[in-house]
């Protein structure tokens, strides 16, 4: 799974050291231009999303425990923004690569909707959940 969830210095340092990760990279995913360096994706003209590619075992870290985190640590009512944080860069995202990914992704993200309008919130979520598109690995310094 990839998600976005604002700067990907952020998301890599929540989840790269939970038990049932194997690996953590953060880079650029879709976007328009070929290999974008770190100054391409900040120009906001590329379009890339900052995210973090997680490789993990279900069997100890499901999807939905990846999932929670994700939507209980960011705000996905904003759009293009975390924070301070704005940019196309910084858009809410999850990018599936098979079908029951997506469909836990759909799930959560109906469920969390309600859990926010439950407690008075008002504002729709904007996290794009999309197909898992190219993933360009950031630069060394980022890792």
């Amino acid at each position: 799974i990839m998600i976005g969830m604002g700067c990907f210095w952020c998301s890599e340092a929540l989840f790269a050291k939970m038990e049932g990760i194997h690996s953590s990279q953060v880079g650029y995913a879709g976007g328009v231009t070929k290999n974008p360096s770190y100054q391409d994706i900040c120009t906001g003209r590329s379009n890339h999303n900052e995210v973090t590619r997680l490789v993990y075992d279900p069997s100890v870290l499901p999807l939905e425990g990846i999932l929670k985190i994700f939507w209980e640590t960011h705000d996905p009512t904003t759009p293009n923004q975390q924070g301070n944080d704005r940019g196309t860069q910084y858009r809410s995202g999850i990018y599936y690569f098979d079908e029951g990914q997506k469909q836990i992704a759909e799930r959560t993200a109906v469920a969390y909707q309600k859990a926010l309008e439950d407690s008075g919130v008002s504002r729709k979520i904007c996290t794009e959940i999309l197909p898992a598109p190219h993933f360009w690995m950031a630069e060394e310094y980022h890792q």
